[in-house]
Formats: C-alpha cells, structure tokens, sequence
C-alpha cells in the first residue's frame, strides 16, 4: 500500500486528509503535537480503514520534532500532505515576534525541510507528491501569516519546476490555497467569524476532495471552490492598493 505522511493531522483539512486517504487505501503516518488526541485519531482510523496508521507526536516549531519529522519522511512516503499550521491572534505590531518567528517555522521551515527530505525516496521510485497547503491569504496582505503562505505557494510551484524535468512528471508538488474553511483554525486563532457571509465558507471535504482532483491533473496551484477562484482572478485585475485595504479589513476580528 502507498504511505501518505500528514501534519496537523487531527483537526480540520489535515484531518480531512486522514480520512479519504485512508478511505482510498493509503497506510498513514500522522503527525501532530497533542499525542493523546493523535493517538485516537489514528486508532480510528486503523478500525474503521483497516489501514496501517502511524502516530508520531512532533512540536514543528521545536528543533527535536522537526527533526523527527524530518528523519520519518525520508522513509517510504508516497504523499506528503505538510498541512501543520496556525493563525496569530492579533495583527502584526499586537504579536510578540517570538510567535511571528514560530509561525514561520512551522509555515516554511517545516515545509522546506520536509519536502526535501521526502522528494528524494519518491524521485528513486519514480513516483509521490507534495501538497504543501497554503492559502487564499497569499493572495492578498495579511500580514505574517498572509507572507509565510505567498512563500509557500512560490516554494511549491519552484519545486514542481524543478521536478518535472527531473522525474518526467513521476513526482508532483502543489500547493493547495483554500479560502475560509469550516474547521478549528478561527477558534484557536480567537477570530470573530460571525460577519463572513455564508457563501464564503467551505466543507474540509469538499476541499481535499478538489485538492486530490486537481493533484491528479498535475495542477500547481490548486484553489477550490468557484467563488475563490473568481476571487483569485480578480486579485489580478484589481489594483494593488485596494486588495491590501480590502483584505486587511475583511472577514476577521478578534475577541
């Protein structure tokens, strides 16, 4: 069977990523920083899949479980998903740049590092993928966060440049940019949801369903759901000043 490795995997798209892969017979190594609920995850997922599912409980902005991290992925992975991430509460001058230095470890650190520990194994088979999961945010200015995933999608499409010579199209990276997903990330993140009009929400399923879809068609950038990618095509268009005042201001508060 194919070995999917997953960050952030017990909530939200990571989650998400758990269950149709294993649904579609990968064995799984998930990786996340509450053990106990990662534990349980897995066991599910082991019962209801019948699949091999791997806990291993890593703190990516910690050097020791980065590392781990690192040393599991150059092992017999066939995806990587790095889907681990955060939001800071607060816009930039009103974070401690201690947490703004951890976002970007966990945003680009581990998905540089990962990713260069996993492709080597996939390019000896001839075969894998990257998902490196960014967000409608690189598209627009939101702050730290919305920079660490404009790295990520630039990252993503300079790799599967560099792959698709290499690996004759064998090995894959794309980077994966939902807009608002129903799942943990806004509550942990202390963000006032309320105003986002119910059209801009999107299903975790949905999301990893298109993700998959668009992964197979060897697309770069993958961005579900028809409103955002009409959003992204009139990110184009418009000029540069008003996306900034625009996605400054929309679609978040803070408790």
């Amino acid at each position: 069977m194919p070995t999917a490795f997953i960050t952030g995997a017990t909530a939200g798209i990571g989650a998400a990523f758990a269950r149709r892969l294993a649904s579609d017979g990968f064995d799984l190594v998930l990786l996340a920083r509450d053990a106990e609920r990662l534990e349980r995850t897995a066991a599910e997922l082991r019962e209801k899949y019948a699949v091999r599912a791997e806990a291993l409980p890593a703190d990516l902005s910690a050097e020791e479980g980065l590392g781990a991290a690192e040393e599991r992925a150059r092992r017999d992975v066939d995806l990587l998903v790095n889907n681990a991430g955060f939001g800071n509460r607060g816009v930039f001058l009103d974070v401690p740049v201690s947490d703004e230095v951890t976002m970007l470890r966990v945003h680009c650190e581990a998905v540089l590092r990962l990713t260069h520990a996993a492709v080597p194994g996939m390019l000896e088979r001839g075969r894998g993928a990257v998902v490196n999961v960014s967000s409608m945010a690189a598209f627009a200015t939101r702050g730290t966060y919305g920079a660490s995933k404009a790295w990520v999608v630039s990252f993503s499409r300079g790799i599967a440049a560099d792959l698709r010579q290499r690996s004759r199209g064998g090995v894959r990276v794309m980077a994966l940019c939902p807009g608002f997903v129903r799942t943990e990330f806004h509550e942990r993140a202390q963000m006032d949801m309320s105003g986002l009009p119910e059209f801009m929400w999107l299903d975790k399923d949905d999301v990893v369903d298109a993700a998959l879809r668009d992964l197979r068609r060897g697309v770069e950038v993958s961005i579900p759901g028809a409103q955002y990618k009409a959003l992204a095509g009139a990110a184009r268009l418009v000029p540069r000043g008003l996306v900034t005042r625009l996605s400054s201001t929309t679609g978040r508060r803070y408790d």
